[in-house]
């Protein structure tokens, strides 16, 4: 089973850019989108109504903004779209599906905001997410999405410029250690444990093209499916938006 993340940065704009043609080279099983910027049916009609897919999307109530989708090739038991957090659920951004075997959240966290006025509500949504991991706890759980922090020094090009920058600071970079020690796996630090890989590039000044990202965009899985894992890797060749995709792909 092949899952992928992406934050899309706009649907409808990377749609025109070919996102057809990537999904169905992608050969997905589940594809969860971030940031996907539209009302459903705003969306091109064969974005909706994809053959081999079922579609589910999340909007925020503020138009353009926002917003998660997932593209499923099998049929889930279940759909929720909030968390319990009034400010977190306007904005659109989970999608839960139960499956047979496990549970799949598709996250798009808050940024936090560039002088940090927002990260307060961005560490309340992690305090949110736990909580509601803890009631989930006897299922296999799968996150998928763009968290919004760079986890360690690795995971971005330039660390000691921004230490205390969000996305990077103290507070938040310990939500990610919490997740782990509730028994959760970065699937490609699993794999891969060399730096320079990175998931969202500024734009401007050529950051893509000399690789100065940050790793943001990330597959966590519970425990009880480590073993089930076989490969995860980070596509930055897709150019589409500036974010790339991630995968995971597990047995």
């Amino acid at each position: 089973m092949k899952i992928i993340s992406w934050n899309v940065n706009g649907l409808r704009s990377v749609y025109k850019k070919g996102f057809l043609g990537w999904l169905v080279k992608s050969d997905a099983d589940i594809v969860c989108l971030q940031e996907v910027k539209a009302d459903e049916e705003q969306l091109p009609f064969d974005l909706t109504t994809l053959t081999g897919y079922h579609t589910y999307f999340n909007s925020a109530k503020k138009t353009g903004y926002s917003g998660v989708g997932v593209y499923s090739r099998t049929k889930p038991l279940s759909v929720k779209r909030d968390l319990g957090l009034e400010r977190f659920d306007s904005e659109g951004r989970i999608l839960q599906l139960e499956y047979k075997d496990f549970i799949l959240l598709n996250l798009y966290i808050p940024h936090g905001g560039r002088d940090k006025e927002n990260l307060d509500h961005k560490l309340d949504v992690y305090d949110a997410i736990f909580n509601h991991l803890n009631d989930l706890k006897e299922k296999s759980v799968i996150l998928a999405g763009d968290f919004n922090i760079a986890h360690k020094e690795i995971d971005l090009a330039h660390p000691q410029q921004n230490k205390d920058n969000i996305m990077f600071t103290k507070e938040e970079r310990e939500k990610l250690d919490h997740l782990i020690s509730l028994g959760f796996v970065d699937s490609f630090r699993k794999f891969n444990k060399k730096g320079g890989n990175y998931t969202w590039w500024r734009y401007g000044n050529k950051t893509r093209e000399r690789n100065l990202g940050w790793r943001i965009d990330y597959i966590f899985v519970s425990k009880s499916l480590e073993n089930e894992l076989q490969s995860a890797a980070i596509r930055p060749k897709v150019l589409l938006s500036d974010h790339c995709p991630v995968e995971a792909v597990l047995k």
